[in-house]
């Protein structure tokens, strides 16, 4: 089930997809890339491998020049401040970043024109002439994802200038039937411009047999693994380079000195996940650490999106690498970053809506992390992620389910039985018992829970988190039915010390202790807050699941240049694997780990939404 191939030591890269800074991220976003890759990075590295979990804010392209005119900012000032707004989000929602970063850093953008002299070098790219877009009533360049049509392949209303996302087909916006600019509306103007072209069709053989062999091992989810083949069919060339002036620089001679030709934003951004790592390593003492991810055959790296950016990673980024390593039909060799790995599994949500409809900020269709996170527990969002989320198929977020979810499911189901099991040691004993015989029942349960490490680590290790949390909730009913049939605290009235009766309590009360004590080890990746709470409620230090934290941190190449990151030690975490309870450690009264929602939230949610 894993998709981890033996139980040795791994290097495991968690790529996580890179916010777009031109406004804060709404629950959508996070719901796709965020907490699925912060589960399985958590499970992995209590698992025992050395993860390097990376990602940061995408700050170039045209809707950043946009946003800043809309905003009356320069594009800098706009991306500092939307880059500081992401950062603090995924905090707040406890993603396990080892470095989160940004792509206006000077590394980024050396490392991005590093990978691009390296595929010019190789001979894939090829210059041509293009037709551009062009808003006639500003005069600046469209890109081709603000550019909507009809596609010509299969008519699909709606198709974008870069790919129709109904049959899948790459296209040129000028290729549209009826195009139409999304910011005003009017019929964009094509002029003739000189472009890079990524030589795809030179990579096509390898690409495909790339992704042959990925299906072949049977993990990729399917709709991902048929998406990216069937891009393959009509492949062609596809410009690398854009007329914008705000943009890393191509760096060529005659190129460089141009200050309206830049790099196109994603070949700009899937190379994030590689300068991220560098400067992670820079960062850490040593600046070659970043190898043992990238250059290692043996290393392991896991993509995490939604599905409209599926294109970008399962065909351009590994073209990218294919062509850097000089893997294509028209050979080349490596270059100074050495011999790059290509993915292991690009791992593809799909979309969340909200109320039944598409995520809309113009519309007020939207609520974005920082406001969840300003009225509710950052775990009750997780957790309805985890249960609920879009993991193989579109799901809807309702303010109804998520206070279903939250007061049914957490409250009454695994709040519950912390809250039952810190109470009654409390009362009788203020600290945690020693067992002494258990029944053939208690041992039953208590190697039942057990062996929900391999089974829940499992299915999150083959991205099937929805089970994962299943299967670990329905542990915690398996261990409050045991509560409900032994009911302790009618055995509490007769306790008296010396009693039998008392030390059959004890032996309860440590079975109910010690499953606890394990269900919290099998939650701590989804719901991390939580998980310290409920290790501090029995007796512990409160530190079973590590969070992040915001560092301020100086451009490694311009001191003068500072921004905020995500860092964080997390090799505190526990091993993934049951354990024994501290016998004696002192159980203070508990408070309820998780808060009860009030019904009436749903119309006061929904009223914010007009």
């Amino acid at each position: 089930m894993s998709t981890i191939p033996d139980a040795s030591r791994r290097h495991v890269l968690s790529a996580v997809a890179w916010p777009y800074a031109n406004g804060p991220r709404h629950i959508g976003h996070v719901a796709g890339f965020g907490v699925p890759s912060d589960v399985f990075s958590r499970y992995m590295r209590m698992a025992g491998h050395e993860v390097l979990m990376v990602s940061g804010s995408d700050e170039h392209g045209t809707p950043i020049l946009i946003a800043a005119d809309e905003a009356g900012l320069s594009p800098q000032e706009l991306v500092d401040l939307n880059h500081r707004r992401i950062v603090e989000d995924l905090v707040g929602l406890g993603l396990t970043y080892d470095l989160y970063t940004r792509t206006t850093t000077l590394n980024h953008h050396a490392v991005v024109q590093e990978l691009f002299t390296g595929v010019y070098e190789n001979g894939y790219f090829v210059e041509q002439t293009t037709k551009g877009a062009i808003s006639p009533s500003t005069g600046r360049t469209l890109p081709d994802r603000y550019i909507e049509g009809t596609c010509p392949i299969c008519g699909y209303d709606g198709a974008r200038g870069d790919q129709c996302d109904n049959c899948g087909n790459q296209l040129d916006p000028d290729q549209l039937i009826n195009p139409k600019s999304k910011i005003n509306g009017e019929t964009p103007e094509f002029i003739e411009t000189q472009h890079f072209f990524l030589d795809l069709p030179a990579l096509a053989e390898a690409l495909g047999a790339w992704l042959d062999e990925r299906e072949a091992t049977g993990l990729w989810r399917p709709n991902v693994i048929r998406f990216s083949q069937n891009i393959l069919k009509e492949i062609r060339p596809r410009a690398m380079t854009r007329d914008i002036d705000w943009g890393i620089a191509i760096p060529l001679d005659g190129w460089r000195e141009n200050p309206t030709k830049k790099l196109y934003v994603w070949f700009d951004a899937v190379v994030g996940y590689l300068s991220a790592s560098i400067e992670w390593a820079r960062r850490s003492g040593d600046p070659e650490a970043w190898r043992s991810w990238w250059n290692d055959p043996e290393a392991l790296s896991y993509y995490f999106m939604g599905k409209d950016n599926i294109t970008f990673h399962s065909q351009i980024w590994p073209a990218e690498l294919l062509a850097y390593n000089g893997r294509g039909t028209l050979g080349g060799e490596a270059h100074e970053l050495g011999e790059l790995n290509l993915p292991t599994e690009v791992v593809s949500s799909e979309f969340l809506t909200m109320e039944g409809k598409k995520f809309s900020s113009s519309r007020k269709v939207v609520i974005y992390v920082q406001d969840l996170l300003a009225r509710y527990q950052p775990d009750a969002f997780r957790y309805f992620v985890a249960v609920a989320g879009p993991e193989s198929q579109d799901s809807d977020f309702s303010w109804a389910e998520f206070v279903r979810r939250t007061n049914d499911e957490l409250v009454a189901g695994w709040g519950n039985l912390v809250n039952r099991t810190a109470t009654l040691i409390h009362k009788n004993f203020g600290e945690v018992p020693a067992a002494g015989e258990l029944t053939e029942s208690e041992t039953a349960l208590l190697a039942t829970i057990a062996a929900g490490f391999e089974t829940v680590g499992g299915f999150i290790g083959a991205h099937r988190q929805k089970a994962a949390i299943g299967e670990a909730m329905r542990l915690v009913g398996e261990a409050n039915k045991f509560v409900s049939d032994t009911e302790p605290w009618k055995l509490a009235k007769t306790a008296t010390p010396g009693s039998a009766d008392r030390d059959r309590l004890a032996t309860i009360l440590h079975v109910m202790a010690q499953a606890v004590h394990d269900l919290n080890l099998i939650l701590s990746p989804f719901l991390p807050f939580s998980a310290n709470e409920v290790s501090r409620a029995l007796g512990g230090d409160g530190t079973v699941a590590p969070l992040p934290r915001v560092v301020e941190a100086s451009d490694l190449d311009d001191p003068s240049r500072g921004y905020p990151i995500i860092t964080g030690d997390y090799t505190s975490a526990p091993a993934w694997a049951s354990s024994p309870v501290a016998v004696g450690a002192a159980v203070g009264k508990p408070t309820p780990i998780f808060t009860k929602l009030d019904p009436s939230i749903v119309e006061e949610e929904l009223a914010r939404l007009g």
